[in-house]
C-alpha cells in the first residue's frame, strides 16, 4: 500500500512540473492556459507574432535550464571556446529553421525553430518582465507576461565557457537565430536578463547558451 501511494505521488509530482498541456508553465492556476502543443512540445500564446515554447531545448520542465549550445551548433560538448566553435569566423545568414544549424528545429522538428532577433526584441519590448528569486524548484528567473495576459517562465541558466558554468541563477542567456551586425562572423544576437532588466545584444558564438524555441 505504501509503495503504491509513493508511486502515485511521484507521478503527480512529475505532471505538475512537466510541460503537460493540462498544466500551466510555472503554476497551477487557471489564468495561464497552454493553448496546445506542436510536434509533442507545449507552447503558450502570448499574443505576439509567434508562439513561445514552455521549455528550453533539452529541458523536461519549465524550471529546468536545459542544454547549452554554441551558436549555430546542434550538439552539446564538454568544452566551449572559439577554437572548437564550428561557426566562429564563418560568415553566415540568419539560421532560423535550418536544421543544420538551428538546434530547436533539429531537436524538436516540425515548425519549431530558434527565435529571430525581431522575435526576441518583440518579447523584450511587448511583454511585462518580472524577476522572481528562486521560483518553483528553487530556480530564479523571469516571468514574462504577454499582451493577452498569458505568461511563460524563463529560468536564469547562466552560460558556459571552457568547461565551466557561469552566472547560474543570476543571468539568463538565450540565443536567437541572428548573426551579429558588428564583426558578424564571430558573434550572434541573443537575449540577456537579470534582476535589473532585459535586453537583446550580441555575444561571442563560442559561448554555450540555452535556446527557447518558437513556432508560428
Amino acid at each position: 500500500m505504501k509503495k503504491t501511494l509513493l508511486i502515485l505521488a511521484m507521478i503527480a509530482s512529475s505532471m505538475l512540473f512537466s510541460c503537460n498541456p493540462d498544466n500551466n508553465d510555472d503554476d497551477d492556476s487557471p489564468s495561464n492556459p497552454i493553448s496546445n502543443e506542436i510536434n509533442g512540445h507545449k507552447y503558450v500564446d502570448l499574443g505576439l507574432s509567434v508562439k513561445w515554447a514552455t521549455c528550453n531545448v533539452g529541458a523536461g520542465y519549465p524550471q529546468s535550464f536545459g542544454d547549452y549550445y554554441a551558436w549555430g551548433e546542434t550538439e552539446t560538448k564538454s568544452y566551449y571556446d572559439y577554437d572548437n566553435c564550428d561557426t566562429y569566423g564563418v560568415e553566415m545568414d540568419d539560421i532560423s529553421g535550418d536544421p543544420d544549424y538551428d538546434v530547436a528545429n533539429k531537436k524538436w522538428g516540425g515548425t519549431w525553430r530558434m527565435p529571430t532577433r525581431y522575435e526576441m526584441e518583440e518579447l523584450e519590448e511587448e511583454c511585462e518582465w518580472e524577476w522572481i528569486e528562486a521560483e518553483a524548484n528553487g530556480v530564479s528567473g523571469c516571468r514574462v507576461t504577454g499582451p493577452n495576459g498569458n505568461h511563460i517562465f524563463l529560468p536564469a541558466p547562466g552560460d558556459r565557457y571552457g568547461s565551466s558554468l557561469y552566472h547560474e541563477g543570476s543571468y539568463g542567456y538565450y540565443w536567437s537565430s541572428a548573426p551579429g551586425d558588428n564583426d558578424y562572423d564571430s558573434s550572434a544576437y541573443g537575449l540577456r536578463f537579470d534582476g535589473g532588466g532585459e535586453y537583446v545584444n550580441y555575444d561571442s558564438r563560442s559561448y554555450g547558451q540555452t535556446v527557447r524555441p518558437v513556432s508560428e
